[in-house]
């Protein structure tokens, strides 16, 4: 009996999520005969739907299923000690449009992290890249010289799929956002001297009880923080804020908000996609911009909505989103034009017809 070929998701260290998800879901829906394996870690175990196979991230486990895999397809590093068998195939997504430098890109890194990295990116078959603004940063910034495919992100189809308005009162009703109430998305990205410092992993700079306070009962802020430090913040206890930072699967949030107010955080590229308004809040540019991180696009002149630098400022915003899309109407389809010209609900296809020719044909 001919072996099943076995495919291994990995996805932020073991969530069910992004690009990964996107394709596995549809080998499912597809009918690939095909063995599927996810890593799994215990804080985002529930997001897994049941009756899928899982191994621990990160044990004996984990490393056993990726040296058996004959594809691997994961979202960022895999930042463990095992060995990429001879004819196996790994498939890196990726997992943002870089606006912020990344890698060896970077302007601060702790000594021997990047090197450490490296040996995961030797594995590596293929790189996807989400727009041909990034295809240069990606490929060096990791140095990759394997194939860079320009196929868009298979994570953010759902965004464009016919059935998305459907999807959107789902996952707001199953939030418990009420009907009529705007629904904003705070998803401000991670700082590395705070991850690799001496200080606490994340503090937040927006003030959650003025935005309560001024738009009241008819507004909701989704707090959602970067993988790296989800659980920096612990119990967020605000009426009107709701901490989604452990909600499965980003994507469910894109379509359940109304708008979106972040920073440097690779978000914004993917909420571009759904059309609705983006705000900036990015209370630290300066240091971020000259001595932290550093970027590969003009922050300023890319930005498809207001730049401003204090929580009045982004409740006043806010408070008025009619006036900042009109305001700001030639620069957002600018910045779409640039940054979501493959985002056209068919990334997910083209990375099958590229992973997975044999299927395709079956299928």
């Amino acid at each position: 009996m001919t072996k099943r070929s076995k495919v291994v998701y990995h996805s932020f260290e073991g969530r069910y999520t992004d690009s990964p998800r996107a394709v596995y879901e549809s080998l499912l829906a597809r009918g690939d005969d095909l063995e599927h394996v996810w890593l799994s870690a215990p804080a985002h175990a529930h997001g897994f739907p049941p009756g899928i196979v899982t191994v621990p991230y990160g044990g004996e486990e984990c490393v056993a299923a990726l040296e058996s895999a004959d594809v691997v397809v994961s979202n960022t590093h895999i930042d463990l000690d095992w060995h990429k068998p001879a004819g196996s195939t790994y498939v890196q997504t990726w997992h943002g449009t870089p606006l912020k430098t990344i890698h060896w890109d970077v302007l601060f890194a702790p000594e021997g992290r990047l090197a450490r990295l490296d040996q995961d990116i030797a594995r590596w078959d293929a790189l996807l890249s989400p727009n041909t603004a990034s295809t240069g940063p990606l490929r060096g910034a990791f140095r990759f010289a394997g194939p860079v495919h320009e196929t868009g992100y298979p994570r953010n189809d759902v965004l464009n799929a016919p059935d998305r308005e459907e999807r959107r009162a789902k996952i707001r009703a199953a939030l418990g956002i009420a009907e009529g109430t705007t629904a904003v998305l705070y998803t401000p990205t991670w700082r590395d001297d705070d991850v690799f410092g001496d200080g606490p992993d994340f503090s937040l700079h927006l003030d959650l009880e003025a935005f309560a306070e001024r738009l009241g009962q008819d507004h909701v802020l989704l707090l959602r923080l970067h993988y790296m430090v989800s659980g920096a913040l612990g119990t967020v206890d605000v009426p009107g804020v709701l901490d989604v930072s452990f909600h499965p699967d980003i994507a469910d949030l894109y379509l359940a908000a109304d708008a979106m107010v972040t920073d440097y955080s690779s978000t914004m590229f993917d909420f571009a996609v759904t059309g609705r308004p983006i705000l900036y809040f990015p209370y630290d540019l300066e240091h971020y911009r000259s001595k932290l991180r550093g970027f590969y696009f003009d922050y300023e002149a890319i930005a498809p909505g207001p730049v401003l630098r204090s929580s009045e400022e982004v409740v006043d915003a806010v408070a008025d989103l009619d006036a900042v899309a009109a305001r700001h109407r030639d620069r957002y389809a600018r910045f779409r034009e640039t940054f979501c010209h493959l985002e056209d609900g068919h990334a997910t296809e083209r990375v099958l017809d590229l992973f997975f020719p044999q299927a395709a044909a079956r299928g």
